[in-house]
């Protein structure tokens, strides 16, 4: 009879279980701490302090009482802690096309991509004894999923992209390196760039630039509202 009084009880409801924080989001944080620093918001006891205690949370609900007296960076208001959206690894199925639609080439040179410009689907970079460049921190994004695809014979290509888009790399290096920084912005409608690539004797490199965010600005009429914040011009 006991046992089913307890069959018909009503089982509570498990606690809600608390968000891991990632390094990703430790990182945010410290650099929210460094910027109020810098501008005479928080003494430099007050900075260490709250960076020690950032660096020991386990939880991204941990994460939030040492910015929450803080302005937020981008002018959205808190709440201060998003946790990163992890991105797919390979772009999805006919979204960025198997041609590129653009090249750079350097052979005994050097190319250089960088300002404002619009960032193809896909784009191919080819370093022969030569060093190409593709700086995507001032870039339009018109496109969530971009591919650089890159190949580095006794030469160098780096890339560089915005803090707060996300990036993925897939390759490697023969004799040589093949080095990209995986990153996972806070936003899961942020552009992802992915490079792809092989380096010989060389050196291919991806990495986020530290205080280079894609500005909130609307850029085209025609581009979808999801997408509108990611355009620079």
């Amino acid at each position: 009879m006991d046992l089913e009084k307890r069959r018909q009880e009503p089982t509570a409801d498990p606690p809600p279980v608390e968000l891991r924080a990632s390094d990703a989001d430790r990182d945010r944080i410290a650099d929210i701490l460094r910027d109020a620093l810098g501008e005479g918001r928080i003494t430099s006891d007050e900075h260490a302090e709250r960076v020690e205690g950032v660096y020991r949370a386990k939880t991204v609900t941990e994460l939030e009482p040492y910015v929450r007296d803080l302005p937020s960076p981008d002018g959205a208001g808190h709440p201060h802690v998003r946790p990163a959206h992890p991105a797919p690894n390979r772009p999805d199925s006919g979204a960025v096309p198997p041609a590129p639609d653009e090249n750079l080439v350097a052979v005994f040179s050097s190319s250089v991509r960088r300002g404002r410009w619009r960032v193809s689907r896909r784009t191919h970079a080819y370093a022969v004894f030569g060093s190409v460049e593709i700086d995507l921190s001032e870039a339009v994004f018109e496109h969530r999923q971009v591919v650089v695809k890159a190949f580095c014979l006794f030469g160098n290509v780096e890339i560089t992209v915005p803090e707060n888009i996300s990036l993925r790399g897939n390759g490697g290096g023969v004799l040589g390196n093949f080095e990209v920084d995986s990153l996972d912005s806070p936003d899961p409608d942020a552009p992802v760039v992915y490079v792809d690539g092989i380096s010989a004797l060389g050196n291919i490199e991806a990495r986020a630039r530290k205080g280079r965010r894609v500005a909130n600005a609307l850029a085209n009429p025609a581009t979808s509202d999801r997408m509108r914040k990611y355009l620079r011009f």
